[in-house]
């Protein structure tokens, strides 16, 4: 399967484009416009179907594949407040913000140059939840929470629900799996309206040939169902049988990496071929600190933490392995950062730093991840140890206990430098145990 991303707004209009087919029972109100400046959006705002920017309160945001868009101030929107974001406001917003280069909290940096505007929805915490698919291995996943928003990674474990779905399962046996597994703490007279719902888009999902969709946060009022932010990856395997139902589809360059070296393109060529997720951005190729995380949202707890801690200057990397990557893979990813760390002295002449780190895996074998990293170890042992490479690693998850050890026996035998840790052990408290003991 060879996942491809597309924006925001291009998986909201294959949705409307096939509500009334799979969606029935719920209303779906698509409004949405994708520019790439104020002076587009004030004339859009003039051509038939889009009046409604002159109508309505407004939403702004980049539509780019990169999340966290809230966290990185890059959403304008206001709520109960005078002077509510109009069409006027959302243009000039629009044109700061691509007028400069942006860096994420990640590291990432590039221009902004495609943003979509959409009415605003007024809305409680309380009618926000959580809905996505994606394929792991030989099943589908359906994943399934009463709460909606940034919360949702941050308690992960305890807040969604997972439903492992057989690939060709039947209606009726599909909703007897989601009823049986629907999140309990959800509202009762809200929660057949919420199986019936993720029931339908679990065959939109399946049907529609995604690798990967997510809605979060999906707002339902009564049976109107408001998708405020969405993330979605296309099989473009099978583009030929879909390009009526997708529509004009692109697939746009990631935010950042409109220039990538070789060894990140290499990386995006891999995640574009993957059912996971392999992404990988060289910030400073003479930086100290490199790392190996799994999970997009621990990927940015270590960076922000590193920056923190040690400062910016010394991160050399951001990326992640993540959604359950093969020993390959995993071993693909890991030489492709170990070749890069062991290019360059570091200028002041300390010992290099390397982090393995990530929260607990929720389906990742992460026994099977870490052979993958065990063998590029194998590999490049001897050049690690030429640049005094400190390895210390924090996982949980899956088989976490025999991929701790097994990378632990590993790396002696080796003669590599390695502590060792499991999810007792905060996410990352290795990064400042690093820091403390290579001063």
């Amino acid at each position: 399967m060879a996942q491809r991303a597309i924006r925001e707004y291009d998986s909201k209009a294959i949705f409307s484009r096939k509500w009334n087919k799979y969606f029935s029972g719920f209303q779906f109100w698509y409004n949405s416009a994708l520019v790439t400046s104020g002076a587009e959006l004030l004339q859009k705002a003039n051509e038939h179907g889009f009046e409604w920017l002159k109508q309505q309160k407004l939403v702004a945001k980049p539509d780019m594949l990169f999340g966290k868009r809230g966290i990185n101030n890059l959403v304008l929107f206001k709520i109960n407040t005078p002077g509510d974001v109009t069409l006027e406001d959302a243009a000039k917003w629009i044109d700061e913000k691509r007028a400069h280069d942006t860096i994420l909290h990640s590291g990432q940096k590039g221009k902004l140059t495609h943003f979509i505007v959409e009415p605003f929805t007024k809305h409680s915490d309380d009618e926000e939840y959580y809905v996505s698919a994606t394929t792991v291995n030989d099943l589908d996943v359906l994943y399934m929470s009463a709460e909606g928003g940034v919360c949702v990674e941050d308690g992960w474990g305890e807040k969604v629900t997972e439903v492992s779905i057989p690939i060709g399962v039947n209606d009726h046996d599909l909703e007897h799996l989601i009823r049986a597994n629907v999140p309990q703490d959800i509202v009762q007279n809200n929660k057949e309206r919420f199986i019936s719902f993720c029931t339908q888009f679990y065959r939109f999902y399946r049907d529609m040939h995604f690798a990967y969709l997510e809605i979060n946060p999906l707002v339902m009022q009564e049976n109107t169902m408001n998708i405020l932010d969405m993330v979605a990856k296309l099989d473009d395997t099978a583009g030929f049988l879909m390009a009526e139902h997708w529509g004009n589809i692109s697939y746009p360059t990631p935010f950042g990496m409109e220039e990538m070296t070789p060894e990140e393109q290499a990386v995006a060529n891999a995640d574009a071929k993957s059912g996971a997720s392999l992404k990988l951005t060289v910030l400073n190729p003479f930086g100290r600190i490199w790392t190996m995380v799994a999970g997009g949202g621990a990927s940015v707890v270590y960076a922000d933490t590193i920056a923190d801690l040690a400062g910016v200057e010394d991160l050399a990397n951001y990326g992640e392995y993540s959604g359950g990557p093969t020993t390959g893979e995993t071993k693909f990813y890991a030489q492709t950062v170990f070749d890069l760390m062991t290019r360059y002295d570091d200028p002041k002449g300390r010992d290099k730093i390397l982090i393995i780190g990530g929260a607990i895996a929720n389906f990742t074998d992460v026994a099977k991840t870490f052979t993958g990293i065990i063998q590029a170890l194998e590999e490049y042992a001897e050049k690690l140890k030429a640049h005094g490479t400190k390895i210390y690693v924090r996982r949980g998850g899956p088989n976490y206990q025999k991929a701790l050890i097994d990378i632990e026996q590993a790396s002696k035998r080796l003669g590599l430098y390695i502590e060792v840790y499991g999810p007792q052990t905060h996410i990352t408290d290795i990064v400042r145990i690093a820091l403390q003991e290579g001063k």
